[in-house]
């Protein structure tokens, strides 16, 4: 007998990519960014939430995507780790989902060794490919960036 888990969905360059509703605390918009020297690239800045200093990961940059605008207006999803929340940079929230996990597929193999970690796994939805993301190797920030784009 399988379960189904619920899906927080969001896009970053025109890809639909999710997370379980338990890992996520909150959507808040742009926030003023203090940026951190000699941070790795996909670490945007820190941000103040509340009185809370929480880091803030360009999805773009990690998961090896085209760079957007100069100024985007970027959604902070912010995400429940162990260490406290963190900032995932999003360009736009989209729905909540409930997917059957028996309908879920493992990771494509076309997806570079770092995206193959992140993706938990994919979900076809109608007229569009959902990718499921794993926090814990997205947010190690100690593996490098794909080298290419993450396909759809």
């Amino acid at each position: 007998m399988s379960g189904s888990t619920r899906y927080c969905t969001f896009s970053v360059d025109e890809r639909l990519f999710g997370v379980p509703v338990t890992e996520v605390q909150e959507v808040v918009r742009e926030q003023v960014m203090t940026r951190v020297p000699l941070s790795p690239a996909a670490v945007r800045g820190l941000i103040n939430l509340r009185g809370q200093i929480v880091t803030a990961i360009d999805l773009r940059q990690r998961l090896g995507l085209p760079a957007g605008p100069d100024h985007p207006a970027s959604l902070n999803l912010l995400v429940r780790t162990a260490e406290g929340p963190v900032s995932l940079l999003v360009d736009r929230m989209e729905d909540i989902v409930e997917l059957d996990d028996a309908c879920l597929a493992p990771a494509p193999s076309t997806l570079t060794a770092l995206d193959r970690r992140c993706v938990r796994g994919i979900a076809q939805l109608p007229g569009r490919l959902l990718l499921l993301l794993r926090l814990g190797p997205l947010l190690d920030l100690r593996a490098t960036p794909a080298p290419g784009p993450i396909t759809n």
